[in-house]
């Protein structure tokens, strides 16, 4: 079988790693028996492009099992688990082309891989596979059915591409379902960024100043966690409602270069270039630490700091020094990548059971409707949410309230009033 992994040696841990997190995802799992029964992937060819994690290993099982021929390749040159890249190789037959480190050639070469297939349904997280099936493989596009996007910053490229008319075939923009967005990026990301950074440095938060650069769902869910931790939470925003929301709930808002003055630790997720740059970088103190928690390592302007910097040195496994002309100290972790995954091992299995379920599902949607959607950015049916929602809570033993017959009909009246 044609892959590209670091040891299949390393396969039988991957197996017990995978297994683990099988069973802290039940709605997938139910997902998967009954894509077994239906196949309704049967014949289809997926290629993934997605963190290569024990949870992303048990949605790539989900599909085969459904009967589609997948592929996979890593979204980020950091995020690749090798022995569960090793695991789905050897036990499960799955080509793999992913290796924890790979440079930048080396990760669009397996990219590139996947897409030689010629896929039916891409799977992307980030949108590098949508982006480079556009710009090198233009004569396939219209083979396609459709795919499926994971995160914020693949969305916003997407959405960019459907307005300029680029793009070829519909998307599914899973990050738009609640049931993904609401738990992954808040609780997900909140918990696995911290999760990252103290592994990465084994430093304490309490009584640091902990900056977050964005506040949309992933902001909240680490501003949350670090406030727990016993951080003082300081936040940049560009969004007036958004600013005006961190203020409410109890945090700090300023500029960077304000709070650049002042915080201890500094996290980006907000998809955008050089959020920490120039500015941030010269009022900085010294011994600050920088990290990224957005998609792509641009969120940091490394180039700059490079520029002020004497040199720079591995102080720990993802931790690199850099020295200033005039004598400060800034930590940069796991090259400004993402650093939950660089470090640690990504979001946990019971938030990602819900996201890697509108994936599997997503696929199927889009191969049910082959030929009726739009070539746009679309999002699950709300059906799909409530669906996956209650998969969810049954799982965890929580019974919700019905509405009464009586209490249907008010909802739907509009007679009665005071």
């Amino acid at each position: 079988m044609d892959c590209d992994i670091k040891d299949r040696g390393l396969a039988e841990a991957g197996s017990h790693r995978i297994a683990w997190a099988a069973r802290d995802m039940p709605v997938l799992k139910r997902i998967a028996e009954d894509f077994a029964r239906e196949k309704p992937l049967q014949g289809k060819r997926i290629a993934a492009c997605l963190h290569v994690t024990t949870e992303t290993a048990n949605l790539m099982k989900a599909l085969k099992a459904g009967g589609a021929e997948v592929y996979l390749c890593a979204s980020n040159p950091l995020s690749t688990q090798d022995d569960v890249a090793a695991s789905l190789v050897v036990n499960d037959g799955i080509p793999v082309f992913a290796i924890k480190g790979e440079d930048n050639k080396t990760y669009y070469s397996h990219i590139r891989s996947v897409l030689d297939i010629r896929p039916h349904v891409t799977m992307d997280d980030g949108a590098d596979l949508v982006s480079t099936l556009h710009s090198s493989y233009g004569a396939w596009v219209k083979e396609m059915i459709g795919g499926t996007e994971e995160t914020t910053t693949g969305v916003i490229r997407l959405k960019s591409m459907a307005k300029n008319g680029v793009l070829g075939f519909p998307v599914v923009a899973i990050n738009d379902s609640q049931t993904k967005h609401l738990f992954d990026n808040r609780y997900g990301t909140g918990q696995s960024t911290l999760d990252g950074i103290m592994r990465a440095t084994n430093r304490l938060f309490a009584g640091s100043a902990v900056v977050v650069a964005g506040y949309g769902w992933c902001g909240r869910g680490i501003a949350r966690r670090a406030q727990g931790l016993g951080a003082r939470v300081i936040v940049t925003e560009i969004e007036p409602v958004k600013a005006l929301e961190a203020v409410m709930d109890g945090y700090s808002v300023m500029p960077m270069a304000q709070a650049a003055k002042v915080g201890d630790f500094f996290i980006t997720v907000t998809g955008n270039i050089n959020v920490v740059g120039k500015p941030a970088f010269d009022a900085m103190k010294d011994g600050a630490i920088v990290c990224n928690s957005g998609h792509f390592n641009v969120e940091i302007d490394l180039p700059y700091l490079e520029s002020i910097s004497s040199g720079k040195s591995t102080l720990r496994d993802f931790v690199e020094e850099y020295v200033t002309r005039d004598g400060r100290k800034i930590m940069v972790l796991g090259e400004g990548r993402l650093i939950n995954l660089a470090a640690a091992e990504g979001h946990p299995a019971q938030v990602m059971d819900m996201s890697f379920a509108n994936q599997a599902l997503g696929a199927s949607y889009l191969v049910k409707n082959h030929g009726s959607l739009p070539k746009d950015v679309l999002t699950l049916p709300e059906s799909v949410d409530r669906e996956i929602a209650s998969r969810k809570l049954e799982a965890l033993g929580v019974a919700i309230e019905r509405l009464t017959p009586e209490q249907e009909k008010y909802l739907a009246s509009w007679e009665q009033g005071t």
